[in-house]
C-alpha cells in the first residue's frame, strides 16, 4: 500500500476519534505521535508519518488482543511502548484489518479508557 493511502487511513482514524463523545486527537510533539485522548487518559496514538512503518496503538481485553495477534499475525503485534497485555499496534500497511474494523477498535479502547474514569468525569461527558 503506498503512503497516500496510509495517510488517508491516519486522516480517518483521527476523524473517528474525534467523534467519540469527550475524545480528543492531537499531535503530542514530546512522543511524536497522534494521542487520542479522554480527559487526560490516553486510549489510543499513532504514527505520525504514513509509511510501511505505520501504526495504531490500542487498548483491549487481554484475551481479545491474545486473539487478535493470533489471528493477525506479523499485523497486530503487541502494543509498542505500552503495556503488551493491554495494548495492541496494528500495521496501517495491512488492509486485512479494514477501516471499519479499526473504527471498532478504536471505539473498544475509548470504552476501556471511558470505563475507568471516575462517575464525576463520566457524567460531566454526558
Amino acid at each position: 500500500m503506498e503512503n497516500r493511502m496510509i495517510q488517508q487511513r491516519m486522516e480517518r482514524f483521527k476523524t473517528f476519534g474525534q467523534t467519540l463523545k469527550g475524545a480528543k486527537v492531537y499531535f503530542r510533539q514530546d512522543w511524536q505521535v497522534f494521542y487520542f485522548d479522554l480527559q487526560g487518559k490516553m486510549f489510543g496514538m499513532m504514527s505520525d508519518q504514513a509509511n510501511e512503518e505505520t501504526i495504531i496503538t490500542l487498548k483491549n481485553l487481554p484475551a481479545k488482543n491474545e486473539e487478535l495477534r493470533e489471528m493477525y499475525q506479523g499485523i497486530v503485534i503487541p502494543g509498542y511502548y505500552t503495556n503488551k497485555n493491554h495494548w495492541n499496534s496494528i500495521k496501517l500497511v495491512s488492509e486485512e484489518l479494514n477501516d471499519q474494523a479499526i473504527e471498532q477498535l478504536i471505539e473498544i479502547s475509548y470504552r476501556l479508557v471511558y470505563q475507568k474514569l471516575t462517575k464525576k468525569q463520566q457524567a460531566e461527558l454526558m
